[in-house]
C-alpha cells in the first residue's frame, strides 16, 4: 500500500497570539510556518511546536501573561522549560549522579557543564568530584534558580 503525505496547511489559524501567516523554509527538516504575533513581530515556528502549544508568540509574553494563558502540556520560555528546571531530574542515562556532570576519561577530570536557554555552558573541568558538583549548582542558583522564582512569582 502506498501513502502520499499530503502537507497540512495551517495558514490563517492562531495558536496563542500568533496568527500563521503561510509556509516557511524547514526548520531541520521539519515543516516550518512564518507566523506574526499580536505585537507585531514576525517569526518562524515549526508546526509541531504550535500545535502542541509550547509556542504562543515570539517571546514577547511576561511571565504573569504565560502563566494566564495556561499553555497545554509544558511551559518553554526562551528555549526553556520551566517544568524542567523546577523538577530538577537527573536523566537515566546519567552517570555521575549528578546533572551537568560527567567524567571524561582521556583527560582524567570530571567537567560540569550547565544548559540555560538553548545554549550550553562549560563551566570548568576538576579533579576533584565534589568541586564540579558545586560548580554546576552555584549555576543553577544564579540561571535556573532566579529564572523559576520568577515564574512562581508571576502567578501570585
Amino acid at each position: 500500500m502506498c501513502y502520499s503525505r499530503r502537507k497540512l496547511d495551517i495558514t490563517g489559524q492562531r495558536y496563542g497570539r500568533l496568527t500563521v501567516l503561510g509556509p516557511a523554509a524547514n526548520v531541520n527538516g521539519r515543516t516550518a510556518w512564518k507566523c506574526r504575533c499580536d505585537c507585531g513581530n514576525e517569526t518562524v515556528i515549526r508546526t509541531n511546536r504550535l500545535r502542541s502549544g509550547h509556542t504562543a508568540s515570539c517571546g514577547c509574553m511576561k511571565p504573569k501573561e504565560i502563566l494566564a494563558v495556561g499553555l497545554p502540556g509544558l511551559t518553554y520560555v526562551e528555549g526553556t522549560c520551566i517544568e524542567m528546571l523546577r523538577s530538577k531530574t537527573v536523566r537515566k542515562n546519567n552517570t555521575s549522579g549528578v546533572t551537568g556532570v560527567d567524567w571524561l576519561a582521556s583527560k582524567g577530570r570530571w567537567r560540569a557543564s550547565i544548559c540555560f536557554q538553548g545554549k550550553r555552558r562549560y563551566l570548568g573541568s576538576y579533579s576533584c568530584f565534589e568541586d564540579a558538583v558545586n560548580a554546576r549548582k552555584q549555576a543553577e542558583e544564579q540561571l535556573h534558580d532566579k529564572f523559576v522564582d520568577q515564574f512562581s512569582h508571576a502567578g501570585n
